[in-house]
């Protein structure tokens, strides 16, 4: 039996949810792209539903996190993985790539209920498995000077949608329906159950 998990994810918010759950893990920097040196690729396929996608990049991440600990002989152990994505009436908003980028997914978020879907995956050997959390995040209406206020924060860049629930834009929110965590990118409870499932004790 294996006591630590390798987390494919340099995502500081799923570092912490899983230390306050008392987790034993170590990350992998995995690259995201396009090219040779990726490990994993996020781009969206043609035609795609964001559940689809977001359990598709999920796997994927856990997959590569596998064959990384092959290529670097590192001790093999699960590998667990989490994508999120927010979506709106089946569009996928994924992370703004610039200010005019954010600012377009802020207008289209604002004074809507939209969708937060996490899905975590677990891999090890033959192993496979995965669980969805989504979650329906209402907001505001927002003026303009707030969505620009907001974004000279920097907090929308590297976030799905262009916003991150603990941090300014919990200002946004009047109702979520759902699991606050999976919001921030890693359902504690799905994530929970998954790791029992592969053997792992959290209490």
């Amino acid at each position: 039996m294996y006591d630590f998990f390798y987390l494919a994810s340099q995502s500081p918010r799923r570092h912490q949810i899983l230390r306050d759950i008392g987790a034993s893990f170590k990350p992998l920097d995995l690259i995201e792209g396009i090219g040779p040196e990726a490990d994993f690729d996020e781009s969206v396929l043609e035609g795609e539903k964001p559940l689809a996608y977001v359990s598709r990049v999920s796997m994927l991440k856990a997959r590569a996190g596998q064959q990384h600990l092959k290529n670097n002989l590192l001790i093999n152990a699960p590998v667990l993985s989490a994508d999120t994505t927010v979506a709106i009436n089946d569009v996928i908003l994924g992370k703004p790539v610039d200010k005019e980028d954010a600012q377009h997914m802020l207008e289209r978020l604002s004074g809507q209920t939209h969708e937060v879907i996490s899905v975590v995956s677990m891999h090890f050997e033959d192993k496979i498995e995965q669980m969805t959390s989504v979650t329906k995040v209402t907001m505001k209406q927002l003026s303009t000077d707030e969505i620009q206020r907001y974004i000279e924060s920097d907090e929308p860049f590297g976030k799905a949608g262009g916003y991150g629930i603990q941090g300014q834009a919990s200002l946004f929110i009047s109702r979520i329906e759902g699991s606050y965590s999976g919001v921030m990118g890693l359902p504690i409870f799905e994530t929970g159950r998954l790791l029992e499932s592969f053997g792992f004790k959290l209490s």
